[in-house]
């Protein structure tokens, strides 16, 4: 089964992880995280990477290197990260099964937490495999 993965990347998004991170010396890939904010009440933060920080979840596709705060870690689980172009932004997006609201806007959400148990059970089985 290999490793255990919080989130997916689609093949855009994982294109666009490099693409941030190869106009940067330092930059080893992006690290997404949650932050209260927004109408709905919760925000996605993405900031670059230059020094990967110990109990993050690690994403690799093609090369491109995520990781996800511990404590999103509940919040994104099963998560597809993905990238939309529009004429006005171009930006990454989540199709977050934990998502039960957001705003109009689109710039915040609401998050519940995945069940806890399902999260140790699936790093549990990626570990044994």
């Amino acid at each position: 089964m290999g490793r255990f993965a919080v989130i997916s990347m689609t093949d855009k998004a994982a294109a666009r992880v490099r693409e941030i991170v190869d106009g940067r010396d330092d930059a080893k890939g992006i690290r997404l995280g949650i932050k209260k904010g927004g109408c709905a009440g919760m925000e996605y933060t993405v900031n670059l990477v230059t020094e990967p920080k110990a109990g993050d979840d690690h994403i690799e596709r093609d090369g491109a290197h995520v990781w996800v705060a511990p404590e999103a870690a509940l919040f994104l689980l099963g998560t597809e990260m993905d990238v939309e172009v529009t004429t006005l932004r171009t930006g990454f997006t989540f199709k977050n099964p934990n998502q039960s609201s957001a705003c109009g806007c689109g710039e915040s959400v609401e998050l519940k937490p995945a069940d806890l148990k399902a999260l140790a059970e699936a790093r549990a089985a990626a570990n044994a495999a």
